[in-house]
This record gives C-alpha cells, structure tokens and sequence, in this order.
C-alpha cells in the first residue's frame, strides 16, 4: 500500500492510497471465506460452498465490491495511522481506479484539527479575588452561627424586613381558591420574596390583625386576587456573641477559639475557591487568544458527547431526559444551544492548549505514561499490563499521550500566567494553595459537627 498526502484548503487534506494486486487479491480472498460461511445454496452445508460456485454465482464484479467495501475502510484507518494525520470527521472515499479489476487506488478528503496560534500567550494576566482572611468575614460567619441559635419572640410593633409573620392568605382567581395561592397560619419571614411581588412592600408596617388585599399579575398559575391577614409579629432575637454562645454553639469553650477555627475553615474555602476560579480564569483566558472559528465537526462531536453524558447523568437517577424537560419546563433547544456553545468553549480550550504543547515542546516521557496506565488500571481493577494492552490494541496510546500533555501544558500556564488581584496588586500562588494540613482543618475526623462555614462570594 502506498499513500500519499496532498493539503487542500483550510484544516482540509487528500489522502490517496494505491492497492497493489497482491493485496486486492488478499482482500477478495478473505470476503470469499466470509461469503461461504454466510452462503445458504441448497445441497451444501453451511460454510461448506465451494469457491468456484461462489464466484460463478456472484460474478467477479460483485466479489470485487464486497472485497473493496469490507478492506477500504481498514486500509483508510492505516493509511491515516501512517501519515499522522488527526481526522475529525469522517471522510467520503472515492474509488479513482481498479474498482472492476487490477490495482486499486481511492481518495479521501480529511478534515483534520485545526493547528490555532495564541499570540501573547507567555504575558496573560488573571485577576482573582484576594483569598485572605478579613475580621469582617469571620464576624459574617459568627453570625450565620447566630442565625441558627435564634430565639424567637412576640413583638407588638409593626412588622419589618427579617421579621416572621403568621399570615392566613386566601388567593381567588375568577372568584374561586386559587391552587397554591391558600393558606392558613403560614410563617414568612418578611423581605424574602416568597409569596408574590408587592406582598413584603405591604406587610412591612403592617400590625396584628391588619387585612389588605391586592391583585397580582405575577402569581403562580397565573393572575390572582390576593387577601391576606396578619395575625402574629415575631422578631429574631440573636445570641450575644461571648463565650457561653461559644461554649453552646460548638466544641470550643470561648468565642476566641470559634473564632480562630472559623478563620481556619474559611482560609481553607477562600483559598480552594480562589484556586479554582484561578485555573478557569487561567484556561479562558488562554482560550481568547484563539481567534479562529472552531471546526463545526469538533463543535458536534463534543456537543454529542455532553448530551450524552447529560442524559446518562439522568438515566443514573431514574430520570427521563423527556421527563427532565417536562418537570424543568426547559426547552429542548435552548438545552441543545446551551450544549453547544459548552462544546465550543471546550473545544477552544483543548485546541488551546494544543497550541501550547506545541509552543513549548511539551512531551511525555515512558514513565508518565506508565504512571498514568498504573493510575487508570486502579480505577478499572486490571493489571497495569492488561490496560496497556487494551489501549494499544485500539490504538489509543497516541490519544492518551496527547492528553498527558494537554495536563502538562495546564501545569505549565498555571505556573507562567501572572495573578493579581481585584485591585491589580499582584497576588502569591502560595496564598492559593491548600495542602492536606489545612484540608484536615476542613474535615478533622471530630464525631462533633464543626460549626458551618460558608462558601465566601467571590
């Protein structure tokens, strides 16, 4: 077999392969073996029809068809293995010559990945919320702690945002209850937004045995008549922050010590969050330097791929994609354009850091790659050995290899990219690293519940 390898426009090649005699001959010699075993002619067990009557049935041409059919697709996927070249779609193959009879030549046009240039790439600047630790972030985390020691008492003044009225609410709609919209001795904490629009306006002020009624356009089932009566006011009354709340909200017997452990947690959170949101940045960032119009095949592909994931995601949890959208009242195609433009991002990044690879000269030694096959074959239970195995069978160490070094080319930027933070101050890596030390502050192994921290905004 002999290849050959002509570009074309774009990211866009031909491919042409010529077939020897010898190997067409091969070819029609292996699809006669599978037609005799698929043969049923009266008179001749299966697998058991002699060749000649074969080819005297079937004629050359028709033997010459099957053969083409059943060998070009493995002779393309060598022919491809042996250029190098990265296909992403598939190709439409032409028969130039030999379709009938003597040597055998076809053609492919192959779209291939697209090599991206990213300009700049070794001067990119992120900006990244400052993760340290502040007295008015810990004072916030006491006070969520507060929240949750709440007493709550009986007020004969005006109710007002943050205060918990006992309302009966009766809602019509042509005259008669509206589902949803009727209830008695409900809970509602005023300025929540939980009933409908309008409704904490005119229960701020508002006393004991108040009545007001109003119409509502933005009800749930659509437009209403609301009525509502106030029956009971309460307020929250907060724990003083000393010791003895200290004592009863935790494990630690002074507010001083809740106070560092809460300062611990959230430096820990602050900093994850920070370093999370610093490798996206980095990414996207690496990402708008590429310029060109990604590939509509990889787009495709990758879009089929998070459907698929989507759905297999739901499928883990009993549900239906078709159920997903009716519960959601999502839009299957909004959901799709979603997908995509998630796949393009994704695709951008990957020719990204593509780029890189090359840029750098990034490239994986034996024992990465063997690290790596240690590391997959402990997720599947196999030997390192029969994973091996089973990757180059499929031809996947090249793809494998190239993955490698996509990770290694995040390391790299990681490492390179400058990082400041909000108010340009330039920003220390070691503030963004967590270690186990400080992610067993997190997670001690206490049988007593720490007190909670929450995410901080970023």
């Amino acid at each position: 077999m002999r290849t050959s390898v002509e570009p074309l426009e774009k990211n866009k090649f031909k491919l042409t392969v010529e077939i020897d005699d010898e190997e067409v001959a091969r070819a029609e010699a292996e699809t006669l073996k599978r037609l005799a075993r698929e043969a049923r002619i009266p008179g001749f067990r299966p697998g058991r029809v002699p060749r000649r009557l074969l080819e005297a049935r079937l004629g050359a041409k028709t033997i010459r068809e099957e053969a083409l059919r059943d060998v070009l697709p493995r002779l393309y996927g060598e022919a491809v293995k042996e250029t190098a070249l990265d296909v992403i779609a598939a190709p439409k193959i032409d028969i130039t010559s030999g379709d009938e009879s003597g040597p055998v030549a076809f053609e492919a046009v192959v779209e291939v990945r697209p090599e991206v240039s990213i300009p700049g790439y070794d001067g990119l600047v992120v900006t990244v919320p400052n993760p340290a630790v502040t007295e008015v972030d810990i004072d916030a985390q006491v006070d969520r702690l507060r929240e949750q020691f709440a007493s709550l008492t009986e007020v004969g003044r005006p109710a007002a945002d943050g205060d918990l009225v006992t309302l009966d609410v009766h809602g019509t709609r042509a005259g008669k209850p509206a589902e949803g919209l009727v209830a008695d001795d409900l809970v509602y904490q005023v300025g929540t937004g939980g009933i409908v629009q309008g409704v904490d306006e005119r229960l701020a002020g508002a006393k004991v045995g108040d009545i007001f009624e109003m119409d509502s356009e933005d009800a749930p089932g659509g437009p209403a008549h609301l009525r509502l009566l106030v029956k009971q006011v309460r307020e929250k009354v907060l724990p003083v922050p000393d010791d003895e709340f200290a004592s009863d909200a935790s494990e630690f017997e002074s507010l001083a010590e809740l106070r560092a452990d809460l300062a611990t947690r959230l430096s820990v959170a602050k900093r994850s969050q920070a370093n999370a949101l610093f490798r996206n940045r980095a990414l996207d960032a690496l990402s708008e330097l590429v310029t060109d119009e990604m590939p509509p095949a990889l787009v495709a592909r990758e879009t089929q791929t998070i459907l698929e994931d989507f759905v297999n995601s739901l499928a883990a949890r009993k549900v239906l994609f078709s159920t997903y959208l009716e519960v959601t009242g999502a839009n299957e195609e909004a959901v799709l354009a979603e997908f995509a433009e998630q796949a393009e991002r994704e695709v951008r990044a990957d020719l990204a850091l593509r780029a890189l690879v090359a840029a750098e000269a990034i490239e994986v030694d034996e024992s990465e790659l063997d690290e790596e096959i240690v590391h997959l074959a402990g997720q599947a239970g196999q030997t390192p050995a029969q994973v091996r195995s089973t990757i180059d069978r499929s031809g996947g160490l090249a793809g494998l290899r190239s993955q490698l070094r996509r990770a290694k080319a995040l390391s790299w930027l990681i490492e390179h990219v400058a990082v400041v933070d909000d108010e340009g101050h330039p920003l220390d890596r070691a503030v963004l690293a967590v270690d186990e030390v400080d992610a067993g502050a997190v997670h001690d192994g206490s049988d007593q519940a720490p007190p909670p921290v929450e995410e901080a905004e970023q």
